[in-house]
C-alpha cells in the first residue's frame, strides 16, 4: 500500500484506513457462491465491480475497526445473498454498451 493512499485516511494522529464495512467481505463470499450456481455466469471485471457496489449499497453499512467486538449483526447471510442476486440481475439485464 502506498503511503499516499494511506494518508487519505488520516486525520491528525488518527488512522482510519483499517475501518471497514463488515459487509464487504460477506458480499464477496456471496458473489463467489452465486457465480458457482447454474447458469455459471462469468461477468467481466467492470460488471463484478458494479455488482459489488450495488449489493453493498442495498445493505445497511456495518463499519468496524480491527479488533472490534460485534455483539450482534442484524444483516443475515440470507440478506447479503439476496442483495447479491438482485445486483447480478440488474447488471445482467442492463449491460453496458
Amino acid at each position: 500500500m502506498s503511503d499516499h493512499l494511506h494518508e487519505k485516511y488520516r486525520l491528525g494522529d488518527a488512522d482510519f484506513y483499517h475501518i471497514r464495512n463488515r459487509n464487504e467481505a460477506r458480499v464477496l463470499r456471496m458473489m463467489e457462491k452465486v457465480f458457482e450456481e447454474p447458469p455459471g455466469l462469468r461477468p467481466n471485471a467492470e460488471d463484478l465491480h458494479d455488482i459489488y457496489a450495488l449489493a453493498l449499497n442495498s445493505l445497511p453499512a456495518r463499519y468496524a475497526q480491527k479488533g472490534s467486538i460485534v455483539l450482534r449483526d442484524p444483516v443475515r447471510d440470507s440478506d447479503v445473498l439476496e442483495a447479491v442476486r438482485k445486483a447480478v440481475a440488474i447488471v445482467v439485464h442492463n449491460p453496458k454498451q
